[in-house]
């Protein structure tokens, strides 16, 4: 009955916030410049967000993590505004600032109150062409960049695992480069790297423009036009096709790192929603995470952290949205007393039963509303919103994908879930990884901040 009435009042709330929500508004300037609004009048504050189409996975090699090394110099002033003026600018103005970086994006935004959104347009027009990109700037910021790798990476034993995992899983695959870029690559990176780089992908014709907050969208367009629509396009790199490489078997990492802990990865290549816009494939993989490890209900805490208490923590991570096939990745840490062997066996045993038996009715709705839910939340955030639309279209989908998204949830069924976790989630095609912790010593954990994506 408690169920039955939780289900009730999120299809209220659902209703609610759907009736509540604004439509997007799309516009293309001459420029090929895209420009996205979403308006949500209620609180008077604007997020903006320039997303450009480059992130590690267009980086060859030899110039690997020159995306986000980018990044960084893209705080480093510009002609008209010199080294820190931006952020003085910002924080005179009470905004907020920041970027990031990841496979397949880079990203600068800025947030504000509704009527200082003609200040972020001002900033990112400038720094879109007009970067100093000093070799002083750059000889002092790729130590920083080189830095963030020690502390994020070397220093770190599951961020270790996780990019000797990555680089195992895709052989072929752009995916293969870490985003903050392998050492060597960092060492010998040079400025005129970076000027290349930001010459052949900072363009108009290759950003994306996410506005969303109180504001009025024909006058954010106006207001584009103005800032933006005299930049002039660039032809852009033409980037080669690629095909990865056939699984042949399991593989199989073990790594015996300084660490606190063991830790056990398990992954597998499976589809994303840019590999075939129409498959179901995605949507009922989404449904499978969250049926595993959507919380104290799901199948792994219940049965193996809190049930048979064989592990501490248990862990699912698959993004649908990507450019190219991803993984669908689980990872889990012993509790005291059992091995990462049976933590293995145990995982294997909770996946067979997914294959061999058909979820229940109510177990599959549970999942279907925790993932309802997330995503009605998600609303009352005006960066949640403007990172959903840019994402979407730094990979070139629409942003209706995500308007569709719920009803592709909902329309999965016990038959589905049972037929795709046979068909991806096999020993065949996974990589397994241990991590076999060593004494630390001297090693000290990292304490600063640093690059924002994976």
């Amino acid at each position: 009955m408690q169920f039955k009435k939780f289900i009730i009042c999120l299809g209220l709330l659902l209703f609610f916030h759907v009736s509540q929500a604004s439509d997007v508004h799309e516009y293309h300037l001459k420029n090929g410049f895209t420009v996205l609004v979403k308006e949500d009048h209620r609180a008077p504050v604007v997020i903006s967000e320039i997303w450009y189409k480059v992130g590690s996975s267009y980086e060859p090699n030899g110039i690997t993590g020159i995306s986000h090394a980018l990044e960084h110099m893209m705080f480093r002033g510009t002609k008209k505004y010199g080294p820190n003026v931006l952020e003085q600018m910002i924080a005179a103005n009470g905004g907020l600032q920041n970027a990031f970086t990841a496979n397949d994006f880079t990203a600068y935004y800025q947030q504000f109150s509704f009527d200082k959104l003609a200040i972020s347009f001002e900033l990112e027009s400038d720094r879109m062409r007009n970067l100093l990109l000093r070799s002083e700037d750059f000889a002092k910021e790729i130590q920083v960049v080189m830095e963030e790798r020690r502390m994020r990476v070397d220093d770190d034993s599951r961020e270790t695992l996780l990019e000797r995992l990555n680089a195992t899983a895709f052989v072929e695959s752009p995916y293969h480069h870490p985003v903050i870029g392998w050492k060597n690559d960092l060492e010998n990176m040079t400025i005129s790297d970076l000027k290349n780089w930001y010459k052949a992908w900072y363009a108009p014709n290759n950003a994306i423009l996410v506005v969303v907050g109180d504001v009025e969208a024909n006058a954010v367009y106006r207001l584009a036009q103005r800032y933006f629509g005299p930049i002039e396009p660039s032809p852009l790199p033409v980037l080669k096709p690629f095909s990865e490489i056939k699984a042949l078997g399991q593989r199989r990492l073990d790594l015996h790192i300084p660490a606190r802990l063991p830790w056990l990865v398990m992954a597998y290549s499976v589809p994303v929603i840019r590999s075939d816009v129409k498959s179901t494939d995605p949507y009922v993989l989404d449904i499978i995470a969250t049926l595993l490890s959507g919380g104290d209900s799901a199948r792994f805490t219940k049965n193996l952290v809190r049930g048979r208490q064989i592990a501490a923590d248990i862990n699912i991570f698959y993004n649908p949205f990507t450019r190219f096939n991803n993984l669908f990745l689980l990872d889990a840490t012993p509790s005291p007393g059992h091995t990462l062997a049976e933590l293995e066996t145990a995982l294997w045993d909770q996946i067979k039963r997914l294959q061999t038996c058909r979820v229940d009715t109510a177990e599959l709705t549970l999942a279907k509303t925790q993932i309802s839910a997330s995503k009605i939340y998600q609303e009352d955030s005006i960066a949640k919103q403007a990172n959903e639309l840019g994402s979407l279209a730094a990979i070139d989908l629409p942003w209706t994908i995500q308007k569709n998204y719920l009803t592709k949830i909902n329309a999965v069924t016990p038959r589905q879930i049972q037929e795709v976790a046979q068909r991806y989630l096999l020993p065949r095609y996974s990589i397994v990884a241990y991590l076999h912790p060593l004494p630390l010593y001297s090693f000290q954990p990292a304490t600063r901040g640093g690059w924002h994506a994976r």
